[in-house]
């Protein structure tokens, strides 16, 4: 059975100018939704809408996701210009590779706004209109730090667990209106923030690890969101860790 179409529905995927966020995109647009690329680098933003290509169905805008007042005008800006948001996958993310011990307090509140608290700004701002038209769809991704801590990403561990949590309790509160809330957690997944942290003889050992014997794509983490916006409105309050069998932090 193929995947429910989103022809007429709008979805708005934030850090989707490359990586995870760019293959979720462009897999939602291939179902026929408008997806709104929201990133804060609106070269790549428009990179990733250009790559999407045929129908104009990939729109680029600019946002920042952790200036809480600026990012909830930004949303009903969307709306404005491209219609009611029915899907809203919360993918902006992103730590310091650093022991807890090492990372200044002056960072602590950065980590959390970008990880944790714009999917409260983006659900304040969008979930009330999918409620009221009695449809929608909300997919953050967290990671499996959330679930198993990761060493070197403590602050960033905490704060995707708040979002998994919280991700639950507003499941259960807007079940009844046909609204799902799901949460999507990838193990190590072969982006360029991942390479970022590591060295290639480093990654090369944590694929080789891998249950899987390879690491993540961001393919693999877009059919995972993909499960769950079409999924229909039965599945919510869930977590997927899309990590290749892995069962520990690595």
């Amino acid at each position: 059975m193929g995947a429910e179409r989103l022809d007429g529905r709008v979805a708005v995927v934030t850090g989707a100018g490359g990586g995870i966020g760019a293959a979720i995109a462009a897999d939602l647009a291939g179902l026929g939704a408008t997806v709104v690329i929201a990133d804060r680098d609106l070269d790549a933003a428009q990179a990733t809408a250009q790559a999407i290509g045929a129908g104009g169905r990939g729109q680029a805008f600019s946002c920042d996701v952790t200036d809480r007042a600026g990012y909830t005008v930004a949303l009903a800006d969307i709306e404005r210009a491209h219609g009611a948001i029915d899907v809203l996958v919360n993918n902006a993310g992103g730590t310091p590779h650093a022991d807890f011990l090492e990372v200044p307090v002056e960072a602590w509140d950065g980590i959390v706004e970008l990880n944790f608290v714009a999917v409260l700004t983006a659900c304040k701002a969008v979930v009330p209109g999918m409620v009221a038209r009695g449809w929608g769809r909300v997919v953050s991704v967290a990671s499996d730090a959330a679930r198993i801590g990761m060493p070197k990403e403590a602050i960033y561990s905490g704060a995707k667990a708040g979002a998994l949590a919280f991700s639950k309790a507003l499941a259960a509160e807007v079940a009844h209106a046909g609204v799902t809330v799901n949460t999507v957690c990838p193990g190590s997944t072969a982006t360029p923030l991942l390479s970022s942290m590591y060295t290639p003889e480093q990654l090369e050992r944590k694929g080789s690890r891998n249950p899987s014997g390879r690491l993540g794509t961001p393919a693999d983490v877009a059919a995972a969101v993909r499960f769950f916006v079409t999924g229909g409105s039965y599945v919510t309050g869930q977590v997927l860790s899309v990590n290749g069998g892995a069962l520990r932090a690595d």
